[in-house]
């Protein structure tokens, strides 16, 4: 294996990248400050390569890490690990380019630990994490020896971590099998209601499916509800969200899978912006669109949670709906169950798949 160099201390690299938070803090509030031109610059950038990332899903990006990057969230995320007396190692990093900033939990992950970040970023999104290593570099100098970027084949690294669809899971098992590795698949988050649930809770649930255009997996794409559900609530919360029939991409998505089901001949339910459909084969849904399954008894539903575990992200459910889940999942690391409006809202040690990201790196020393 590779043994690097790396000269910064764990305080060093934390101190550079709650820099590069409190500047992102203080672009969002419009407090002028030394990285605004390369924030701004940044920003409008990368909405020119991915027209997904408008300004509100651009916006709740800077939000989540200008919090994540903060000196008492980033002591708290590594305090419970062993830091201590690493042997950097060279781990080659494939982000995907759904969201904004998607990778940059990996990305951190490596430099954070001591290790070296091999970057190669999603051509959708591959503006935003540069921009911000280069604000914690200018910070800390030294912090260049962490990370480089790789536009072209990988070589010369000691592990990887790559994310991508179930497709492009078997190519990179193909390709990086060999080495220590976390290969990220399909994953969908879902909620479970019950009926009990208030108009809050659905305005928040909203947010979990709404949020990044439903394009995370961790964005609600699958309902399960008691047989002879009424969906006027959950509709009157969605309508919240009502101002992205104006987006041309969106809506472009919302006719076309209409037109698509309805020449299919399927039962729909429609509010005009969201479309949904019963669906018991899957737990993935197009653009505009959710699927739902009934269930009888939520121990049964509970039940199919449990068997389609390494299927799903996030589950959004409250009150006992969440604790009888809960204890059914007690055995496995994901998904994991969350409040409403969270999804997109993940701490440090949220890891995707429930995969220990740190606790990987730390076996590579």
């Amino acid at each position: 294996m590779n043994s690097l160099a790396i000269n910064t201390t764990l305080n060093d690299r934390i101190s550079a990248f709650a820099k590069a938070g409190s500047l992102l803090s203080s672009y969002l509030k419009k407090e002028p400050t030394e990285a605004t031109a390369a924030i701004e610059s940044a920003f409008y950038r990368a909405q020119a390569k991915n027209s997904w990332f408008t300004d509100e899903n651009l916006i709740h990006s800077f939000e989540q890490w200008s919090q994540a990057l903060s000196v008492d969230s980033l002591k708290k995320w590594t305090t419970p690990y062993h830091l201590e007396n690493i042997d950097p190692k060279t781990v080659a990093i494939i982000t995907a380019g759904n969201l904004p900033l998607v990778g940059f939990h990996d990305v951190l992950s490596v430099i954070i630990t001591g290790h070296h970040a091999m970057i190669k970023n999603s051509s959708n999104d591959d503006v935003l994490t540069p921009m911000l290593l280069q604000l914690a570099t200018d910070h800390l100098p030294e912090l260049s020896q962490s990370y480089s970027n790789n536009d072209g084949r990988l070589t010369g690294y000691d592990a990887v971590i790559a994310t991508g669809s179930d497709n492009t899971a078997r190519y990179f098992e193909y390709y990086f099998g060999s080495k220590p590795n976390i290969i990220r698949k399909n994953r969908n988050s879902i909620a479970v209601l019950t009926g009990k649930e208030t108009i809050e809770h659905m305005e928040a649930l909203s947010e979990d499916v709404f949020n990044y255009f439903g394009l995370g997996c961790r964005s609600v794409s699958h309902l399960m509800v008691p047989r002879g559900y009424n969906f006027d609530l959950f509709f009157n919360g969605m309508f919240k969200q009502q101002h992205l029939i104006k987006n041309e991409k969106y809506v472009n998505n919302y006719d076309y899978n209409k037109a698509v089901y309805l020449m299919s001949e399927f039962d729909l339910l429609d509010n005009e912006f969201l479309l949904i459909k019963e669906e018991n084969d899957s737990y993935s849904s197009p653009i505009a669109s959710l699927g739902y399954r009934f269930y009888d008894d939520i121990n049964d539903a509970a039940s199919l949670i449990k068997k389609d575990a390494d299927k799903l992200q996030c589950i959004v459910a409250q009150g006992e709906a969440a604790q009888l889940i809960k204890t059914k999942l007690s055995d496995v690391e994901a998904p994991s169950v969350v409040d409403f409006g969270t999804t997109q809202c993940p701490m440090l040690n949220d890891y995707a798949d429930g995969i220990d990201t740190v606790d990987f790196l730390l076996t590579l020393s």
